[in-house]
């Protein structure tokens, strides 16, 4: 079993910073990919950034390119996504993931999800 562990978030004004990290723990051996997803009100969850453990492929969301980068960190079980020009559209539960596949196809099924840590960008 694997357990993630999301830190950082909070609120910040618009065109601000922010910095995500996730710390797996427990049997890591199978969790080639790690990443975030998130969860708008009133939308469908999306993928947001995701990164192949074993290849270092990074893979972006369209609404995110160009302001967000996801890389490992301290240890090879530990992502940060780190968020520039945030935007009031960006305001979400953002949730680390992990898995074997590496995609941001919604039909691509993550094995863990960590609890979920609020973003907040306001105007």
């Amino acid at each position: 079993q694997v357990q993630l562990v999301e830190s950082g978030g909070g609120s910040v004004q618009a065109g601000g910073s922010l910095r995500l990290s996730c710390a797996a723990s427990g049997d890591t051996s199978s969790t080639y990919c790690m990443g975030w997803f998130r969860q708008i009100p009133g939308k469908a969850r999306e993928g947001v950034a995701v990164l192949s453990t074993s290849t270092g492929t990074r893979y972006y969301a369209g609404s995110v390119s160009g302001r967000v980068t996801i890389s490992q960190d301290n240890a090879k079980n530990t992502v940060c996504l780190q968020m520039n020009s945030l935007k009031p559209e960006d305001t979400a539960m953002y949730y680390c993931v992990a898995g074997v596949s590496c995609s941001l196809s919604p039909r691509v099924r993550y094995d863990y999800w960590g609890q979920g840590i609020q973003v907040t960008v306001s105007s």
